[in-house]
């Protein structure tokens, strides 16, 4: 391990613990200002959802790119908490029976077998909008404008040209409804819209709440497309190479399905360099900012030598 890595590897490690204290905040059972009461069993499947697991990488790009512009505090651990709320909707959903059917989530029993169907759906549902109300909140950001922006990056992000988009076209790439044919650009932009989205607003939204200029921000969301194909290429990798009991859940889901992936039509080979290709896309939209970005350097090679 050099020691940039192992730098990076504490960093990630105190920032997911402010994260967490953060999240368990906002998960509290206490009713807040214009809350009416919060249904005891709603929250505590919530914090099942949410709390103690997780490497909260999402959030850490958002602080992180916040910091290369000098801004740190309150208002980006709430981004970040906010995107980690959203993400984690995401998995509920989606390791329900008329999605993935996933009995494991993070080595733990999903939000559906831990719970039942009805109260997992609830949980998404309540997560997402929480989201949104942390990122409209004015603890968040005090000018208006930034949080409107936030808003709407999450929301284009996460909606039907982004995240649920792509879990559209994912279930449509099973034969659910009607055979399709994948090839490499609608797998590309399958995992743009499924993955690659959300990571990319975490690091644009550092930039949004510093607000960084135009040529800065263009910079950073390259570098953010850039490693979220990465994630979702090493996502591939690990669901080939990994155990089950190391990855926390279930593997080989798409083969099991027949869905196409960058590994089937690339190789194992050719899905490895285009990890390394990926990381030099990533490093050269870094170019800009110097030493100030080696976090976000180190990010981009985390996410593709992860084990787990």
């Amino acid at each position: 391990m050099t020691p940039s890595t192992s730098t990076f590897g504490l960093r990630l490690n105190e920032t997911a613990k402010l994260i967490e204290a953060n999240l368990q905040a906002l998960l509290a059972d206490n009713a807040r200002d214009g809350e009416i009461a919060r249904p005891v069993r709603l929250m505590a499947a919530m914090r099942h959802a949410v709390l103690g697991g997780g490497k909260r990488l999402r959030p850490f790009l958002a602080i992180e790119a916040a910091r290369l512009f000098g801004f740190e505090g309150p208002g980006a651990l709430r981004t970040g908490s906010a995107v980690e709320l959203l993400h984690c909707y995401s998995l509920v959903h989606d390791d329900l029976p008329s999605m993935d059917d996933d009995d494991l989530r993070r080595g733990r029993p999903t939000v559906h077998k831990a719970f039942d169907e009805a109260t997992a759906i609830l949980v998404g549902d309540a997560l997402q909008t929480l989201a949104f109300e942390v990122l409209a909140d004015p603890e968040t950001a005090a000018d208006a404008a930034v949080r409107s922006e936030l808003v709407l990056g999450l929301a284009r992000a996460s909606g039907v040209g982004g995240m649920v988009g792509g879990q559209m076209l994912d279930l449509s790439a099973e034969g659910r409804y009607g055979a399709v044919a994948m090839g490499e650009a609608e797998v590309r932009q399958l995992q743009m819209m499924k993955t690659g989205a959300i990571l990319t607003y975490s690091v644009e939204a550092g930039a949004i709440l510093a607000k960084a200029d135009e040529k800065a921000r263009r910079s950073l969301v390259e570098y953010g497309r850039a490693l979220g194909a990465a994630f979702q290429v090493a996502d591939d990798i690990l669901d080939r190479e990994a155990s089950a009991e190391a990855l926390g859940k279930r593997t080989g889901k798409d083969q099991e399905k027949g869905k196409a992936t960058l590994v089937d039509l690339l190789g194992m080979d050719g899905a490895k360099r285009e990890c390394r290709q990926l990381v030099d896309r990533a490093d050269a939209a870094l170019a800009g900012f110097g030493d100030e970005a080696q976090t976000l350097r180190d990010a981009v090679r985390f996410v593709v030598e992860r084990e787990v």
